[in-house]
C-alpha cells in the first residue's frame, strides 16, 4: 500500500468507525443492511407485502421470507391479516422499527450538513461524484459475485 492509500484507509477507517458507534444506539442487533433496506422500505410503503417488498428488491419470495422472519421475530415489522383477503399479510414498521430509520435519516442529514458547511461547492461537487464512480464500481463489483 502506498502513502495515498494507506492515508485513505486511516481517514475510511475513521469514517467507518465514527458511523458505526452513531449507528448502533438502540437494541439493533443483528440488522444488516438488508434488514435496514427492507424496514425503510415497508416504512415508506406502508401497508405493503412481502411479495411487493420482494419485487421492490429483486429477491425470491423464500429469500424475502427468511429477512421478515428475521424482522419480524425480532420487533422491528409486524404483521397484519387481510380482512378481505386472508392469505395476505400487510406489512408495518413498529416503533422499534422507526427509530432505525428515523436515526438513521437524521444521522445523514447532520453528517451532509457538517461536510457541506467544511467543503467549498466545488469540492462537494468533486466529492459527490468521486463517491458516485466509486459506489458505482462496488456495486457492479457485489452483481458480479
Amino acid at each position: 500500500m502506498d502513502r495515498n492509500q494507506r492515508a485513505f484507509y486511516n481517514v475510511f477507517t475513521d469514517l467507518q468507525c465514527f458511523i458505526l458507534a452513531n449507528m448502533q444506539k438502540g437494541d439493533i442487533n443483528g440488522v444488516t443492511a438488508t434488514h435496514y433496506n427492507i424496514i425503510e422500505y415497508v416504512y415508506r410503503h406502508d401497508k405493503c407485502t412481502g411479495k411487493q417488498a420482494a419485487k421492490a428488491f429483486s429477491i425470491s419470495p423464500p429469500a424475502i421470507s427468511r429477512q421478515l422472519k428475521f424482522l419480524v421475530g425480532n420487533g422491528f415489522i409486524e404483521q397484519e391479516q387481510s380482512q378481505e383477503d386472508r392469505r395476505i399479510f400487510y406489512l408495518r414498521v413498529t416503533s422499534k422499527g422507526r427509530f432505525i430509520v428515523d436515526n438513521s435519516e437524521n444521522f445523514r442529514e447532520t453528517v451532509a450538513q457538517k461536510v457541506s458547511k467544511t467543503l467549498t461547492k466545488a469540492e462537494l461537487k468533486t466529492l459527490t461524484l468521486l463517491l458516485a464512480k466509486v459506489m458505482h464500481n462496488i456495486d457492479d463489483t457485489a452483481s458480479e459475485k
